[in-house]
């Protein structure tokens, strides 16, 4: 698994990680067509000039396909340093010939990696709606810690609902937890358990 710094350049690729099979999608927004993609690409590009958000599409490496984005948001600065104290992992979508595989495992660790050594925040967030179960599930698998439902704490992204107010699932991994969660990742991965 490989993130690249979400461009235009990725409009294709993502184009074609969201054409297959949509049935997943219920709970996340995957652009359909082009049209969509380069909207939603421009958007967040946006998002990032404004440091808002860092979107990353996802390479699969054993094939070099694009598979589909992630990024990392809510970036919050609590003590004036230039690294953000707390993040948001989010935004997540892939095909349906990544999902139930070890990518999106070894996606989060990439992130979780960077936000806790690199950036060495305090607090990394997960959220979903929370009636995505296989979502809250993933989330689980990953060693986060379920904290509780936000209601009515984003928009919902469900076809009927959009622009109406949605319940959040939110987790959590805080820095103390992030060795034991690093050590299960690998060895999850080396176990091939993804």
């Amino acid at each position: 698994m490989v993130l690249e710094p979400l461009s235009i350049d990725h409009l294709d690729d993502l184009v074609r990680a969201a054409s297959g099979d949509r049935s997943t999608f219920r709970y996340t927004t995957v652009p359909e067509g082009a049209g969509e993609m380069a909207r939603y690409i421009h958007g967040l590009l946006e998002q990032r000039q404004h440091g808002d958000v860092l979107p990353y599409a996802q390479r699969r490496r054993s094939d070099d396909v694009v598979v589909g984005c992630t990024r990392f948001m809510g970036l919050q600065f609590w003590s004036g340093l230039t690294e953000p104290d707390e993040v948001e992992i989010g935004g997540t979508w892939l095909s349906a010939t990544a999902q139930r595989s070890a990518i999106n495992t070894e996606a989060k660790m990439l992130l979780l990696g960077h936000a806790f050594d690199t950036w060495q925040v305090q607090r990394v967030e997960l959220c979903t709606d929370a009636r995505n179960t296989r979502s809250r599930a993933a989330i689980e698998r990953l060693g986060a810690t379920f904290e509780g439902v936000l209601r009515s704490h984003r928009f919902s992204h469900v076809a009927d609902e959009v622009g109406r107010p949605r319940d959040s699932a939110v987790f959590s991994i805080v820095a103390g937890e992030w060795p034991a969660v690093r050590d299960q990742l690998v060895e999850r991965l080396e176990a091939g358990r993804g």
